[in-house]
């Protein structure tokens, strides 16, 4: 059995965190409940893409695209989300670094690389935009 939400979503603050939330309500509803490791792990990472798709990837009367899928008996979860910037994409996975000094920005797909099982991004087809995804794969029930 596969779970599916899917919305789209003004690329705003407020847009985001209504994506972060709706999600988390989903993965409650799914069988991963609320303070649970698997959903503490989850819905942070789905806020920080959502996050950098407003920061980093809006672009004026686009909103950006959230899917979340959960598939079982495996307990697979999925993140895809995807905006319409091309310019200035993610660093690979292997190339995710702390910041130097006080800067106060580039420690969200630390998160992300800290918590999913694994992550990346790609060009979407067709264009234009980039997705950028995280994918857990748990071998116990929530």
């Amino acid at each position: 059995m596969s779970h599916t939400f899917e919305m789209r979503s003004t690329s705003t603050p407020r847009g985001a965190r209504l994506a972060r939330r709706l999600a988390a309500h989903r993965l409650d509803i799914w069988g991963i409940p609320y303070g649970t490791g698997p959903h503490e792990e989850i819905v942070p990472v789905l806020g920080e893409l959502t996050a950098n798709a407003v920061q980093h990837g809006h672009v004026p009367s686009r909103d950006f695209h959230l899917l979340l899928d959960v598939t079982e008996p495996a307990r697979a979860v999925r993140i895809e989300v995807t905006d319409t910037r091309t310019e200035h994409t993610p660093p690979d996975p292997a190339d995710v670094r702390a910041p130097v000094g006080e800067d106060d920005s580039g420690r969200g797909l630390l998160l992300v690389a800290a918590l999913a099982t694994r992550w990346g991004w790609h060009l979407r087809s067709p264009g234009p935009g980039r997705t950028v995804w995280a994918e857990w794969a748990f071998t116990t029930t929530a």
